[in-house]
């Protein structure tokens, strides 16, 4: 079993090879050239058919509002858009018998228009064809950088409106990128667009993993030929190194007040995993096994801590006190399970589980007696993640010949490929709410 630096000592990153000593170069800010493609497949259960009109004048403007709106809210899973292809601005008072008449029950209209100021004024109404009245109607104004996430945001609105629950499309992800020998960590928007170099390097860049407050992130880099834990500030690109000890360090995951961070240290041996704070002092080991302790991960509520270990024989999935004390296992199913994350709720697990040769997304029920579920037909999936609503997981797989993102709905019907051109991608993780 090798016990290199990687995400995962049981997993190896496609890809990942050290190479000889560069310097590392920081760009954070600099537009990503590649941009996704988003690729929407499987059908719903139940979804809400919805029409969004093109926004009056949206043509005029850098961003396609309306269709970024509808990717959005089809992306959900919750949402199915009906053909609407003429423009309607958000003040006309459409004939909703005729939007009831072709099967929706919603309608979004709006307009964008550009300012003296140079900014762009967005406005919409959203409207219940079923009721016959508008049910919400927003204007901002915003500069032409920021219509993608005005777009979002609308998408956000809608989604909270008919759902209860706060969306999701204004948030971020962060991922890594390996374009010939060179690597990168961006992050973007929640749909993979308007992506930003936060790092790059000739070296691998792996397990990056957001702040609670999403001002950092903390992620392990080879630049100096080993794996160094580091933090960044986001806004800022600046970073220091929180873990360089003897042998590998790896595996970085903050606990939900964002005070302490999880790492796994093989400073006195083999990996095991320590807590530290969040400036990086304080380092206290909290496993202590003959085995192979990794990949930690706390519980939303911070008392727990979930980890992979291969103490009974094979990679599985545990659960300990978060500061230190026994573990208990928590998969059963399968001989092999690595990479938990949470969803943000605490009621659901979500995992890669080997099966025969495939590595799938799993899905397992924490308070239940209901067997995991494979999320996925795929058979090289990795690192998944959950948005802060917990609503989708975005993970890492395999397709026509390149790493590629994807994110689920949690019953696996609507999947969603974010494929970069020239481009490999791995790494994802879904930043929290706000920017």
């Amino acid at each position: 079993m090798q016990r290199e630096a990687r995400p995962s000592p049981f997993l190896s990153r496609r890809g990942l090879l050290t190479a000889g000593a560069c310097a590392l170069g920081m760009t954070f800010g600099a537009p990503a050239l590649a941009q996704f493609r988003v690729e929407i497949s499987g059908v719903g259960g139940t979804q809400l058919p919805i029409a969004i009109a093109k926004f009056k004048d949206e043509d005029k403007a850098p961003q396609p509002v309306s269709a970024i709106i509808r990717a959005d809210l089809e992306r959900s899973g919750l949402f199915r858009p009906v053909d609407a292809p003429e423009v309607i601005d958000e003040v006309a008072q459409p004939v909703l018998a005729d939007w009831r008449a072709r099967g929706a029950d919603a309608l979004l209209t709006g307009s964008v228009s550009r300012l003296a100021d140079g900014r762009y004024d967005i406005r919409f109404r959203l409207w219940d064809v079923v009721k016959g009245q508008p049910v919400l109607a927003q204007s901002t104004a915003v500069p032409a950088a920021d219509l993608r996430l005005a777009a979002h945001r609308v998408a956000d609105a809608v989604y909270e409106k008919f759902t209860g629950e706060k969306g999701v499309f204004s948030t971020r992800i962060a991922f890594v990128t390996k374009a010939g020998r060179q690597y990168a960590l961006r992050i973007a928007d929640a749909d993979g667009e308007g992506g930003q170099v936060a790092l790059s390097s000739p070296e691998p860049i792996i397990s990056p993993t957001w702040s609670p407050d999403g001002r950092e992130l903390a992620y392990v880099s080879f630049e100096t030929q080993k794996a160094v834990v580091w933090v960044q500030e986001v806004a800022s690109g600046k970073r220091r190194a929180i873990a360089n000890f003897r042998g590998s360090n790896s595996a970085p995951a903050y606990s939900p007040d964002g005070k302490t961070i999880a790492v796994t240290l093989s400073r006195d041996g083999g990996s095991q995993i320590y807590l530290m704070d969040r400036s990086g002092g304080n380092l206290r080991r909290i496993t202590s096994s003959r085995s192979i302790d990794t990949e930690p991960v706390f519980s939303p509520d911070g008392k727990s801590l979930f980890f992979v270990s291969d103490r009974g024989g094979g990679p599985q999935i545990y659960r300990m006190p978060a500061e230190g004390g026994s573990a208990q296992r928590v998969t059963f199913a399968g001989a092999y399970n690595i990479s938990p994350a949470i969803s943000p709720d605490g009621r659901n697990l979500a995992y890669i589980a080997r099966q025969g040769s495939a590595m799938r997304l799993t899905l397992m029920d924490l308070g239940g007696d209901a067997p995991p579920r494979m999320l996925t037909d795929t058979s090289n999936d990795e690192r998944p993640s959950f948005a802060p609503n917990g609503r989708l997981i975005v993970y890492a797989s395999r397709a026509q010949g390149r790493d590629v993102l994807m994110t689920t709905t949690l019953d696996g019907r609507i999947k969603t490929s974010l494929a970069v051109s020239q481009t490999d991608v791995r790494e994802p993780v879904w930043g929290p709410f706000g920017r």
